[in-house]
């Protein structure tokens, strides 16, 4: 090979080198570029989610009114479960509540709760969260009534005692549903204050009315305590006279009850008007007629 082929081999190897290096740093330039590009695209796509997540947490729909308690019209406040204790005592206790202004997620709703417990017929109460739109759902636990009282049967019951045995006043009756109570008359008075009865005393009373209404078929409409010693329980058939009731003779009780199914038949067969079924004495029963 002449020396002058040589030289053209080696001008050409230089030119495709020179050449390869030029297309080379073209590429990494290139490739710098969509670099650059993609980091800039992640950080405008970033700011863009940045801006899109602050736009939305301070959405007013995520924020409960400064009103939501104040009325019923509100559609952020709903009440419900209550029987007993209106809505809008309920409203009023709450009224006075500030409502942060933060996300209702992050809204703590102890003092609503406490606020609401002070009621006498509210057992519990649960504040329930819609996160969006905001709103809040109070719904109300209520105790359930157990035992009414009343000074006589014409009159209406002016308290009672709810199943856990707690003593309700007058304020919040009378009681729009119907609960499956027994009425018991009583004074109220120093030998039996009604105001002082335990858990024992309104569980016997409610045992005595179960055992009444089994023997005798028919729902006790109200027991007489207005004489703790000479007690009575009225049915719709007839007034059952029992005398001294306590838990001690409750077993005898128990057994002169039992003869209600053979002893309602003949009263009910009796055209004239009647007192009482007597049901004082063991084994001596006798029907007292109206003079």
């Amino acid at each position: 090979m002449s020396d002058e082929e040589i030289q053209k081999i080696n001008k050409y190897n230089i030119k495709r080198r020179i050449k390869q290096s030029k297309m080379k740093r073209k590429v990494r330039h290139t490739q710098r570029r969509i670099q650059v590009f993609r980091i800039f695209l992640r950080i405008c796509l970033l700011a863009f989610l940045i801006f899109i997540a602050r736009v939305i947490v301070y959405m007013p729909q995520w924020r409960l009114p400064a009103d939501a308690l104040s009325s019923f019209n509100n559609p952020s406040l709903q009440i419900s479960n209550n029987k007993i204790v209106p809505s809008y005592k309920i409203l009023s206790a709450v009224r006075q509540i500030e409502i942060p202004n933060k996300p209702i997620f992050l809204i703590k709703t102890d003092n609503i709760k406490e606020s609401i417990l002070q009621f006498d017929p509210i057992q519990d109460v649960y504040v329930r969260r819609f996160w969006f739109p905001a709103r809040l759902e109070i719904i109300i636990k209520e105790r359930v009534p157990s035992i009414m009282i009343a000074p006589n049967e014409k009159v209406p019951p002016i308290a009672y005692f709810s199943k856990d045995g707690k003593l309700i006043g007058h304020e919040y009756l009378p009681l729009k549903a119907n609960y499956n109570t027994v009425k018991v008359l009583t004074y109220g008075t120093a030998n039996d204050d009604y105001r002082k009865w335990n858990i024992q005393k309104q569980n016997f009373i409610k045992k005595l009315t179960k055992t009444v209404e089994m023997y005798s078929n028919e729902p006790v409409e109200y027991i007489d305590l207005r004489s703790p010693n000479d007690v009575y329980v009225k049915l719709k058939t007839v007034k059952l006279r029992l005398g001294s009731v306590d838990e001690a003779s409750y077993d005898k009780i128990a057994t002169r009850l039992s003869q209600l199914p053979s002893l309602l038949p003949q009263v009910r067969l009796l055209d004239k008007k009647i007192q009482y079924l007597d049901l004082r004495w063991d084994k001596v029963y006798y029907i007292k007629l109206d003079e």
